[in-house]
């Protein structure tokens, strides 16, 4: 791959490990692959390949990797339901899930599991971190929930079939054109639409193509509960059935208003908000003015040499020495 142009800011490249170990199990479980000591490692190899093929896309200055709280959960306290019906996972994904921090923090890479919270919270952590330290910032992750941190120096890397080269690189002219609002609405529009993955009902009625509309003529969620409580919903069904009106499309303005003001409708969203907004304020214990700080780029050779070795793959080893003990491109 060609060296990438020097940089103004430096890019923190923040990776969810448990949707990256949860794709490799599934796609890769078929190798059988083991470590030296004949543990299962398929999961942890192909999430090492991908990172390192991520680094040697963006050539980041630092490296955050983010984990679940296996033991714990703050938002199941709140909700028992949170993510229910999913799969049980097989024992040899676990085992891996178990081993990932240790994998990467021998290598010398800075990991986080917060305590009670997940990965998702440290990506929206790192998206904070990066805002007020003048970096820039690139999520790895498959999960859409990382959407809503996208900002003018936030992007998105949602890792699909087609593994890091294939995947969509999303900033916030692309996210509005697939789901048609601004990177700052996301929340609102996923909180609307709720979420099946995670056992999350929307507001009834509320969908991928209305929510979009109802956040674009009004601006947010904030301004159509203001118009519902002090006007009536006047303003909204007004503007809702002027835009109609303008496109062609079937009045709609009374319907939307019944389905927000619903029994419970209210209840519904903000709930979704509470679970599906990231924390922003974790300890990351990222030090980058600290020369060798966990985390930071290149790392030292002869450890990366041992570690990925490891996993018993030379081709792997071969491409780890070479992204990860070179210097990041905003050193060129």
């Amino acid at each position: 791959m060609q060296t990438p142009p020097p940089r103004a800011r430096r890019l923190l490249l923040t990776v969810d490990a448990p949707s990256l170990l949860h794709r490799n199990h599934h796609a890769r479980a078929h190798t059988d692959l083991r470590d030296r000591t004949g543990r299962p490692a398929w999961a942890l190899h192909g999430m090492l390949r991908q990172i390192l093929e991520a680094i040697d896309q963006f050539a980041p200055d630092a490296l955050l990797f983010g984990l679940d709280d296996r033991a714990t959960s703050v938002r199941e306290g709140l909700y028992p339901g949170y993510k229910a019906g999913r799969a049980v996972k097989d024992a040899t994904l676990v085992e891996q899930l178990e081993r990932a921090a240790a994998l990467l923090d021998a290598l010398g890479f800075r990991t986080v599991t917060p305590p009670g919270l997940e990965a998702d919270d440290v990506n929206a952590s790192a998206a904070a971190w990066a805002g007020r330290e003048g970096w820039d910032c690139v999520i790895v992750t498959s999960d859409r929930d990382s959407f809503a941190n996208i900002s003018a120096h936030t992007r998105v890397l949602r890792v699909i079939d087609g593994g890091i080269g294939g995947s969509p690189l999303l900033d916030e002219r692309r996210l509005r054109t697939m789901y048609g609002v601004d990177a700052a609405r996301y929340l609102e529009f996923a909180a609307l639409r709720g979420d099946a993955s995670d056992n999350l009902p929307g507001v009834a009625g509320i969908g991928e193509k209305t929510a979009p509309v109802l956040l674009d003529l009004m601006g947010s969620m904030q301004a159509v509960w203001s118009d519902i409580e002090h006007c009536d919903g006047e303003n909204l069904v007004a503007t809702v059935d002027s835009w109609c009106a303008e496109t062609g499309a079937r009045r709609m303005g009374g319907t939307l208003l019944k389905r927000l003001t619903a029994p419970g409708a209210r209840e519904r969203y903000d709930f979704n908000v509470s679970i599906m907004a990231g924390q922003t304020e974790l300890e990351l214990g990222l030090t980058p003015d600290v020369p060798g700080s966990p985390g930071l780029l290149p790392l030292e050779r002869s450890r990366v040499s041992r570690v990925v070795d490891f996993l018993g793959v030379g081709a792997t080893t071969d491409l780890a020495l070479r992204v990860l003990t070179e210097p990041p491109a905003s050193e060129g």
